[in-house]
């Protein structure tokens, strides 16, 4: 595994991933053995909450890695079993809970998740990429469609 996109960002935060949807955030932090996870506690964004990226925040590892007593409040865990996520703990309750501002265990640091994204943005506009996202989306590759 090569973790290839490094942003730039305040607080030095890297997600192992980082999804958008209803208003929300959530982040998700892939671990492979418990000294990950405890050198993960040391992060300064870990222990000031409100600089950390996500409204939802999970780990995710193999079974036997990480349990539910060992997260900080307002964590979820899922687990990996053959190749499938499993919902352990923290999950929302229905799609509708994702974006009300009640459920949300976190206020994400917006600033920081803005800046992860135009990292990405900016190194499309250095390629030379930037440009195409104006070409819309590619509904039918074969017929060569753009929504």
């Amino acid at each position: 595994f090569h973790d290839r996109f490094i942003a730039v960002t305040s607080t030095g935060e890297q997600p192992d991933a980082m999804g958008f949807r209803n208003s929300a955030s959530c982040l998700i932090e892939a671990k492979c053995s418990r000294a990950d996870l405890l050198a993960d506690r040391k992060k300064r964004f870990r222990k000031n909450p409100s600089l950390g990226m996500g409204d939802w925040r999970f780990f995710i590892s193999e079974p036997g890695i990480i349990s539910i007593e060992d997260l900080p409040p307002g964590w979820g865990l899922l687990h990996v079993v053959n190749g499938r996520v499993r919902k352990v703990h923290g999950w929302p309750k229905g799609n509708c809970c994702w974006g009300n501002p009640d459920d949300k265990p976190f206020t994400g640091n917006k600033q920081v998740e803005c800046d992860y994204m135009l990292s990405a943005l900016r190194r499309m506009e250095l390629r030379g990429h930037l440009n195409e996202i104006y070409d819309g989306v590619i509904v039918n590759k074969k017929e060569g469609n753009a929504a």
